[in-house]
């Protein structure tokens, strides 16, 4: 068992990963071509600003927005006219198709680069069982804001910890090739903890107070969503830069393990 876990470390494999989270309970490639799988994706779709006052109109089966090609799913965001936004993009949601308790999720992908952008890999409980938001919780796995180009942010919020309050947890991560390489965003999350990771090195942790549903509501499904958001509270904080699009995030797999 210790040579094992020597060899494993030797290999730059984190052991625990690998102890803990063995089994591929689902998983997307984008071994095909056309519009995202439809048994693993649906779409949030409309321009109501999110409750963020975000710009894009979220579209629905539109290629242009959202397509899978040569094994990498685009998701892009467009400056247009349509029905009454500026902005097009697509937020793909694996709700009712793919959701979790417990596991580890990782996103392998490539951000959009440009002010006013505002991609995400995050979560979102699926029965909402203790109320609107914040209450039933939202796991950020990753955020990213076009005016800080070398920055990602691992974020939770609850009723306890959020935004609105500014109580929210949250931890940043530094990287100088955010738009020009991949790399593998990552949550692992059980009874105790949640631990965000980009590619092998974690970055932040909330731990269960084990007290009641305000600090941790995250023992109920969640599930994923992908998207890019234009402008917005946070996104269009220092404006929207309209001569950088379009703007696409790349998307090489998405896997779940439990």
């Amino acid at each position: 068992m210790i040579r094992s876990m020597v060899l494993l470390m030797l290999a730059g494999i984190p052991f625990y990963i690998q102890a803990q989270y063995k089994k591929l309970i689902w998983a997307d490639e984008f071994e095909y071509s056309g519009l995202p799988d439809s048994a693993k994706w649906s779409y949030d779709t409309g321009n109501h600003g999110w409750g963020n006052n975000e710009l894009q109109y979220y579209t629905a089966k539109r290629k242009e927005n959202a397509l899978v090609s040569n094994g990498i799913l685009s998701i892009k965001a467009i400056k247009e006219d349509y029905k009454e936004a500026k902005f097009t993009s697509a937020r793909l949601v694996s709700k009712n198709k793919g959701d979790w308790k417990y596991g580890r999720i990782e996103v392998k992908a490539k951000m959009p680069q440009g002010r006013g952008l505002w991609p995400a890999i995050w979560m979102l409980p699926t029965d909402w069982e203790y109320g609107d938001w914040p209450k039933s919780g939202e796991i950020d796995i990753m955020e990213h804001v076009g005016y800080l180009p070398d920055s990602v942010f691992g974020t939770v919020h609850t009723a306890a910890y959020n935004h609105m309050t500014g109580t929210q947890k949250t931890k940043s991560v530094f990287r100088k090739n955010l738009a020009s390489a991949f790399h593998v965003y990552a949550m692992e999350w059980d009874e105790d903890r949640i631990r965000i990771f980009i590619d092998k090195e974690q970055y932040f942790e909330f731990a269960n107070e084990k007290q009641s549903s305000r600090e941790w509501p995250f023992n109920k499904r969640f599930h994923l969503l992908l998207n890019i958001a234009v402008g917005g509270n946070w996104g269009g904080k220092m404006g929207v830069d309209e001569f950088v699009f379009p703007q696409t995030m790349e998307v090489d797999y998405v896997r779940v393990y439990q």
